[in-house]
């Protein structure tokens, strides 16, 4: 796992072929303004933005999440966005089987750790980081990207 700002996101570039293309989408998108929605970027990158109400830990936690094929990208655009993470390897507890088509595999464990994204802070979740995106109160605006491995 990755956190740091969009100033800092050409550090990254080297870190997978296709993260240039993706950084240079988001400066070059008006993010504040962006539909809510998906749309492929280029081959390998589709972008999801979404701006709704924050969840509760418990519910965020009930889909406690990680992929297999892709890498996510995850900018916060504005408001306050609490994500929990864990290792896969200290994963234990699968909630219910990988679904190949979504990409998905989710788990019961819980967190080691919280941390907090605002404004022009990213985290880029690798295929070995377990995720609960979105916890949080009042609306969070953000973008995911998604990078095909």
């Amino acid at each position: 796992m990755i956190i740091d700002t969009l100033n800092n996101a050409s550090k990254y570039y080297s870190a997978h072929p296709l993260f240039a293309n993706a950084f240079e989408y988001i400066r070059q998108t008006d993010l504040a303004n962006a539909a809510d929605g998906k749309a492929d970027i280029a081959d390998g990158l589709k972008s999801i933005f979404s701006n709704s109400p924050g969840k509760t830990k418990e519910a965020s936690l009930a889909k406690f999440e990680c992929h297999n094929k892709n890498i996510d990208i995850q900018v916060c655009i504005s408001g306050k966005e609490t994500i929990g993470w864990k290792p896969r390897e200290k994963c234990v507890t699968p909630n219910g089987d990988y679904n190949d088509e979504k990409d998905v595999q989710f788990y019961n464990d819980a967190p080691d750790t919280f941390f907090q994204l605002r404004n022009g802070q990213f985290a880029i979740f690798f295929p070995e980081d377990v995720h609960a995106p979105m916890i949080g109160e009042g609306n969070i605006k953000k973008l995911v990207i998604k990078v095909r491995i």
